[in-house]
């Protein structure tokens, strides 16, 4: 074998190990990258839980606010207690969904 054969041969060599290497590191840059997808999407549910809690929650003292003004005991209100559980609902989601994240 001719010294420009074995050059040859062994950056054959290099470059088919070169690749076999760059393909398992894509492989698991790949794989890294689906799980932060994952992770994001569930920290993205967790804050949007939160902001319709936020709002559920202004809502409910708008209700509050015009029972009390009326003079009205805040137990005689459909509106509020449907409020109520909508938040109970989103808190249980939240609960759940705050387990799951790592």
């Amino acid at each position: 074998m001719t010294l420009w054969e074995k050059i040859k041969t062994d950056l054959k060599k290099g470059a088919d190990e070169g690749m076999v290497l760059l393909k398992e590191g894509a492989g698991k840059a790949k794989q890294k990258a689906e799980e932060l997808t994952v992770e994001g999407k569930k920290r993205y549910a967790i804050f949007d839980l939160k902001r319709k809690i936020h709002a559920q929650l202004s809502e409910l003292g708008g209700v509050m606010y015009e029972l009390l003004k009326e003079g009205k005991e805040k137990a005689e209100d459909d509106r509020a207690m449907g409020i109520v559980e909508k938040v109970k609902g989103l808190e249980e989601k939240l609960a759940g969904l705050e387990k799951k994240v790592s």
